[in-house]
């Protein structure tokens, strides 16, 4: 069985992604690219359907709608939702630490350099979206979970 994914590990991967893309960021700022609004952008649609996925997926389970058959949510279909979730979850908090990396270096740099100023508004956008997929992702995780079996007792195995 799967645990849960822990917002602690997501936090760490960020924060490591931040601290690496802010050591590269500042050793090499000046070489890269300027950074469109819409650079981060592509997270926004995977976000998005997963969030619609997560709605799907709740309302099935909260109907027993799961087995085989027409009009039933296949187990292995909700398996490989939670494996999407987990694997974007980790994407979204990667994502959100790289990007925040950048803002990091960014800011202090607005005053100075004309291009962190226009690069902040697509490092802001990227942030944003890494944070929208990690909490769509952890949405979706947490509406396939299975329900509670109102039927069986809630005394402990022995």
């Amino acid at each position: 069985m799967l645990s849960q994914t822990r917002i602690r590990d997501l936090l760490a991967l960020a924060a490591l992604a931040a601290a690496a893309a802010w050591l590269l960021v500042r050793s090499m700022y000046g070489s890269l690219p300027p950074i469109p609004v819409y650079a981060g952008a592509s997270l926004y649609p995977v976000a998005v359907i997963e969030v619609i996925l997560a709605f799907l997926i709740r309302s099935r389970v909260s109907k027993h709608e799961i087995g085989d058959g027409p009009g039933r949510l296949h187990p292995i279909t909700a398996a490989r939702a939670v494996a999407l979730a987990k694997a974007s979850a980790l994407v979204g908090a990667a994502s959100t630490g790289i990007w925040v990396g950048f803002l990091v270096y960014l800011v202090p740099q607005r005053g100075v350099v004309q291009a962190a100023t226009d690069d902040t508004s697509g490092v802001v956008v990227g942030a944003v979206a890494g944070i929208a997929l990690t909490a769509a992702a952890l949405w979706l995780e947490y509406c396939c979970r299975t329900p509670e079996d109102p039927d069986e007792p809630n005394e402990p195995a022995v």
